[in-house]
């Protein structure tokens, strides 16, 4: 049951900031934005820590009956490792992605407001960034495929 229930709370717990946060800005208090953040993060890294430490303790009790179910559908630890390198490429490259587009784009817009022949070679620059998720894709394609 807690293993059911622990997952909700670090959720919950990386949400209430946020709640938080969007209320006091639509009612017009005035907030400390950096101290927001700061607290997200706190929460954020400290549900992380909770789940590392009780998440194991807590499927260790409900273990033996996983284990024997992972052993009977041949599934390993090269598995698991496996699908945690195919999911950090894709997320790193998705970052990067975030990253490179917001900065293309607000220089893109700012470019075609003042001349609107530009409007062409910034779409290009934009796209460019959009590119390195896709690469990160295909590498975790391959690795999954691998």
């Amino acid at each position: 049951m807690l293993l059911y229930v622990l997952p909700l709370f670090a959720l919950a717990m990386i949400i209430i900031p946020l709640v938080i946060a969007i209320r006091k800005a639509h009612a017009g208090v005035e907030f400390n934005r950096r101290r927001s953040i700061l607290l997200n993060c706190g929460m954020f890294i400290g549900t992380m820590i909770l789940m590392t430490v009780f998440m194991p303790v807590l499927a260790s009790a409900e273990g033996a009956e996983a284990a024997a179910a992972a052993a009977a559908g041949g599934a390993s630890v090269g598995d698991g490792m496996k699908y945690l390198a195919a999911a950090l490429p894709t997320g790193l490259a998705t970052i990067g992605t975030g990253i490179a587009v917001g900065n293309a784009a607000s220089a893109a817009i700012g470019a075609v407001s003042e001349d609107e022949k530009t409007f062409s070679k910034a779409l290009i620059f934009v796209a460019l960034g959009e590119g390195v998720a896709i690469y990160g894709l295909l590498v975790s394609i391959l690795i999954l495929n691998g």
